[in-house]
């Protein structure tokens, strides 16, 4: 009975091509619980009317004339905050990038642009979603001085560091990748919820806003200090019995991919108390029973904090099974790993 007092979802679409933008509008005129609240042909006239009509979720196109859908997303959440999905249709790279940088300037997600003959209806519940998120202004970062971690354990160094992120991650990486030296002596392997198709290019994309050496996983690889290694579309990525990369094929239907409670168990079981576990921004609760079994391993492990994630969901679920050992603003968590060396 309440949901049908709720106001309408007040959306805005920004999108320069006529034909892409009625499909849309049709889509969300159709759909239960949202009003299009007005359109914008490039992201000079989107800043303008998120200013004026205040909408509670944009989507928003990538490439657009006078300014692009990255700009755009800038601006809005440094004067406007709103929630932001970018739509984008079969990209090149360059858009890709614009799409990523689009990401880490505070979009929340980016969605597949839908067609005639897709499943609106996922689609339009995606959208829905984000619109609930609280999203505040970029916030600066504040420097912090490197610091050993309280810990019990003997080791002098980790062996292995392994993160999981979703909505909001790839800036969430940047801000600790982007931070730590080329000569970081530790593999760095993450679980990062993405769009299909945009694997690759999100290591293409980290690679260029870190001196580490950013690559997707291969299976059997072994783990080398200062690489980072992400799981290639539709594949898990786990620590084998032997120390080295696992690639697991993904069922459809069956959870996140990748998954991060997956990374994060098998490294309890083959790295245990001499590795670190990192859970950061994203929805839902992936990783929170991972991060459990490594804590209870005896790793060390680390949750981002409320104030700086996109969406507290996934470090939430995992402070609530008493699976973190301490909690941290994204621009610490690099400066934590570093006091390890001292």
């Amino acid at each position: 009975m309440e949901t049908k007092n709720r106001p309408p979802i007040r959306l805005l679409v920004a999108e320069d091509s006529p034909t892409c933008r009625e499909l849309l509008v049709t889509i969300f005129q159709n759909a239960p619980g949202v009003q299009v609240v007005g359109t914008a042909r490039d992201g000079a006239e989107a800043v303008r009317l998120v200013k004026r009509l205040k909408p509670d979720v944009v989507t928003m196109d990538v490439f657009m004339p006078r300014m692009d859908g990255y700009e755009a997303t800038r601006q809005i959440m440094a004067e406007t905050p709103c929630p932001i999905v970018v739509v984008s249709g079969r990209l090149n790279s360059s858009e890709k990038e614009l799409t990523l940088n689009a990401l880490q300037a505070g979009a929340l997600s980016v969605l597949p642009k839908p067609t005639v003959r897709d499943n609106q209806e996922a689609f339009v519940n995606q959208v829905k979603l984000m619109a609930g998120v609280k999203v505040i202004r970029r916030p600066g970062s504040r420097p912090y001085a490197p610091s050993a971690p309280k810990t019990s354990q003997s080791q002098s160094y980790p062996t292995l560091v392994v993160m999981a992120a979703s909505t909001g991650g790839p800036g969430a990486l940047t801000a600790i990748f982007s931070q730590l030296p080329a000569d970081f002596p530790t593999p760095i392997l993450v679980a990062q919820h993405i769009t299909r198709g945009f694997g690759a290019d999100l290591v293409a994309w980290l690679g260029k806003q870190t001196p580490l050496a950013v690559r997707l996983a291969r299976h059997a690889a072994e783990l080398k200090p200062g690489e980072v290694l992400l799981a290639p579309d539709d594949h898990h990525l786990l620590v084998s019995d032997q120390g080295v990369v696992a690639l697991q094929k993904a069922i459809p239907g069956q959870g996140h991919c990748p998954s991060a409670d997956l990374l994060f168990t098998t490294t309890a079981r083959v790295f245990g108390h001499t590795a670190v576990g990192i859970i950061l921004t994203g929805m839902g609760c992936d990783g929170a029973q991972g991060l459990h079994a490594l804590r209870q391993a005896g790793a060390y492990t680390i949750a981002q904090d409320e104030a700086t994630s996109v969406i507290f969901g996934m470090p939430a679920a995992a402070i609530q099974l008493a699976a973190v050992e301490t909690i941290q603003p994204i621009n610490q968590i690099a400066p934590t790993l570093l006091g390890f060396l001292r």
